[in-house]
């Protein structure tokens, strides 16, 4: 008799365990979504109102399904002298400076991972030194100045390309791969730079995608090195023209008087969540292929080698 009765409390706990396993599954659904949509809203919004006419917008700012649509402010956008240019330069920036850092991150960071390397704890230390003490921004602008790269495309590439804390990163990931994939390779007859090439660099794809991600969106929301390394507007990136386009709305900042004129008849919010949407898509268009990537390097380096 308390066996059975022992089984049917068992059962209830069970049951009333699932549900509360069930409620508990359904308030983390419920959480999460909200939270996607708080995040998601702001993009909707800017989106938006960048083609609803402003009138509209005036008359109740949180209508999210506008009466018509108006792309005056896309049209006068991409009518700017500069932005080719600074869509170009931006580009430039960002590939070829990603590039950089990911070649010189793996050159870099697989060495130091080496215990027996002459003089690793010094380069280390060097490297470390870095995150903590600098120049400063006049010894830096020297720098740029007597290695003929003032007013160049390189000063906005190469003062970015290898960043310590990365570095570290990066060598505490590839100090977590399992050291015999290595010694199988050296016994194979395979020479540093073919482990490196064949077995590093695949293991590691988590880590470079997350670096890429990082590196790419820093590149191109990057306008403090153009302001103070190129004198050139023919040199600004794609944010620096943005915001002389938004700041300079009224005309009298900017260089082509008739681009100034017809920025006038565009209202100053329309052009701002039209050059927001501008800056921001081409970027996020990049998340979705390096996604299956950046899940995996979220914890990137997080244990220490």
């Amino acid at each position: 008799m308390s066996l059975s009765s022992n089984k049917k409390e068992g059962i209830l706990k069970f049951h009333k365990k699932s549900r509360l396993d069930r409620v508990y599954q359904i308030f983390i659904y419920v959480i999460l979504t909200l939270f996607a949509l708080a995040c998601l809203y702001p993009l909707l919004y800017v989106f938006i109102y960048s083609v609803t006419p402003y009138a509209e917008y005036i008359e109740n700012p949180m209508k999210m399904i506008p009466n018509s649509l108006d792309f005056t402010a896309y049209s006068k956008l991409l009518s700017f002298p500069l932005i080719y240019s600074g869509y170009r330069v931006t580009l430039i920036i960002t590939f070829v400076g990603t590039l950089l850092n990911i070649t010189l991150l793996c050159l870099t960071a697989y060495p130091l991972t080496k215990h027996d390397l002459k003089g690793r704890n010094i380069i280390l230390g060097m490297i470390t030194f870095t995150m903590f003490f600098n120049g400063g921004m006049i010894p830096n602008f020297y720098l740029i100045q007597n290695l003929h790269l003032y007013d160049s495309i390189w000063a906005l590439i190469l003062p970015g390309c290898l960043g310590a804390y990365n570095l570290i990163l990066m060598k505490n990931f590839i100090s977590q791969l399992p050291a015999s994939l290595e010694e199988s390779a050296y016994i194979d007859g395979a020479n540093e730079f073919q482990v490196l090439w064949k077995i590093i660099i695949p293991l590691s794809k988590p880590a470079i995608a997350t670096f890429v991600i990082f590196h790419m969106v820093s590149q191109w929301n990057s306008y403090f090195n153009a302001i103070i390394y190129t004198s050139s507007r023919k040199l600004w990136p794609l944010m620096l023209v943005l915001r002389e386009m938004v700041v300079e709305a009224s005309g009298t900042g900017l260089s082509n008087e008739a681009a100034a004129a017809d920025m006038a008849y565009v209202n100053s919010f329309t052009l701002k969540m039209a050059t927001i949407v501008v800056c921001v898509l081409p970027i996020l268009c990049v998340y979705p292929f390096m996604q299956r990537y950046f899940t995996k390097g979220i914890l990137v380096g997080s244990v220490k080698g």
